[in-house]
């Protein structure tokens, strides 16, 4: 994808929902009933596990429209060029956009190239360093790498601000700065907190939020998505859009991902993320380790799953199923958007073998040994080298705790004699065979 790409589609500068509303014949009292529920079924599924969703009755209003003249919503999105490696947390808001690509919607993704040179400083008790050309560049592309792993590449349209706004003269800057005042900026509460701790506040920063309004006007975005951290940025979007005269952009907020623990915000640092590219085997077994009370929450916001087909699992768990049982589905469901149905099947098998029947599985992973058979003691920095442990000292440690086993019985002493063959299983979830050559065989 070319980096300032701009098509057709792209470069309407007319809101073509607007001329369509005067139509010369109006739709039969049956088709009006089945617009208004479709209406209703698209609301639904948008609304599924949201924080919030502000203009309703905009929403509302332009899906009647949409389903009239077959015009898709354009449904902006704020691309943080950070370009993080993404994760299930991340992925909450794109897995929200294909949602809304698979009702025929368009998503628009707005590159920050030139609100990046401001830097963000949502959320920071400082403000944040901006970045290089380059540097803005280089993270969009990998960004885009990554959501087209999930996002529809033919129904996503990628633009970058610096189209516009390094066009804009220093006339059309100030006539865009007064439609706001220094004690609506105040409101925010990372520069109120700046503001009140005497912590200094670059008067560029007050542009971040201000252009990031400006592109939902530039675009003539119907809805924008994002997080809850960005409330006040895509509030003013909406206020900026009325104020030019154009008809106000809906905006519907998603909500933070614990992680695997069922605590904290999920997090690489944390270590209770499911990574978006780790093979099938890890996100499936780190699906099974979320807490029960996080299934549904998980089905609403990492997976695809329709609002009928969510009704029925939660009446399956209110008549007593077991969780356990519906956790399964889950890891399936999760692991099948990221993977072939076969790499799913295998992972699955995986995981009822190794996990449920406690049994060792057809299929591990092999440690080749170029020595004649010894003690575990011996094996233990080449286990570690291998990614069994952080550490050969952790390996130490679980051997201790007695949670290492060898061919299902478990370790007692690093003195423990290791042969060819032997498979140990080395914590909850990682198993390995030794493969042991003689050299002196040879």
């Amino acid at each position: 994808m070319e980096e300032k790409n701009t098509t057709t589609q792209e470069t309407q500068n007319t809101q073509e929902t607007q001329s369509t509303q005067n139509t010369t014949s109006l739709p039969s009292a049956a088709e009006q009933q089945r617009i208004k529920a479709e209406v209703q079924h698209q609301i639904r599924i948008i609304t599924q596990g949201a924080v919030d969703l502000i203009g309703m009755e905009d929403l509302e209003r332009k899906l009647e429209r949409s389903l009239l003249t077959g015009i898709p919503l354009k449904i902006k999105f704020g691309m943080d060029p950070s370009a993080p490696d993404l994760h299930l947390g991340h992925a909450v808001a794109l897995r929200k956009l294909k949602q809304l690509q698979d009702m025929g919607h368009t998503v628009i993704i707005i590159v920050g190239d030139f609100t990046g040179k401001i830097g963000d400083p949502t959320g920071k008790s400082k403000g944040r360093k901006a970045l290089t050309d380059v540097e803005v560049i280089h993270n969009a592309k990998t960004y885009q790498e990554q959501v087209f792993h999930i996002l529809d590449r033919e129904k996503t349209v990628v633009r970058y601000n610096g189209e516009w706004l390094e066009l804009m003269q220093l006339d059309q800057v100030l006539q865009l700065a007064s439609t706001i005042t220094v004690a609506r900026m105040l409101e925010r509460d990372d520069f109120q907190t700046r503001f009140r701790s005497n912590i200094p506040i670059g008067l560029h920063e007050f542009f971040y939020p201000l252009m990031q309004a400006y592109d939902s006007v530039e675009i003539q975005a119907d809805m924008e998505l994002g997080g809850t951290d960005q409330t006040f940025n895509i509030l003013m979007g909406r206020s900026l859009q009325k104020d030019m005269g154009q008809e106000p952009q809906a905006a519907l907020f998603m909500p933070i991902l614990e992680g695997i623990d069922g605590v904290e915000k999920m997090s690489k640092s944390l270590g209770n993320y499911i990574g978006i590219y780790e093979d099938a085997r890890t996100m499936f077994q780190k699906t099974m380790q979320i807490r029960d009370n996080m299934i549904i929450k998980y089905f609403e916001l990492v997976t695809d799953i329709l609002p009928e087909d969510l009704d029925g699992i939660k009446e399956e768990l209110q008549n007593g199923c077991n969780p356990r049982d519906v956790k399964l589905r889950l890891a399936e469901t999760v692991t099948s958007l990221y993977h072939s149905i076969e790499e799913t099947q295998e992972a699955k098998e995986f995981f009822i073998q190794a996990f449920s029947k406690k049994e060792t599985p057809d299929q591990v992973d092999i440690l080749p040994m170029h020595h004649s058979q010894g003690k575990l003691s011996e094996y233990i920095q080449a286990l570690a080298a291998a990614g069994c442990a952080s550490s050969g000292s952790e390996i130490r440690r679980l051997v201790a705790q007695g949670g290492v086993r060898k061919n299902g019985i478990r370790v007692e002493n690093v003195d423990d004699i290791i042969k060819s063959g032997d498979v140990l299983k080395i914590g909850k979830r990682k198993f390995i065979k030794f493969e042991i050559s003689d050299t002196d065989a040879e």
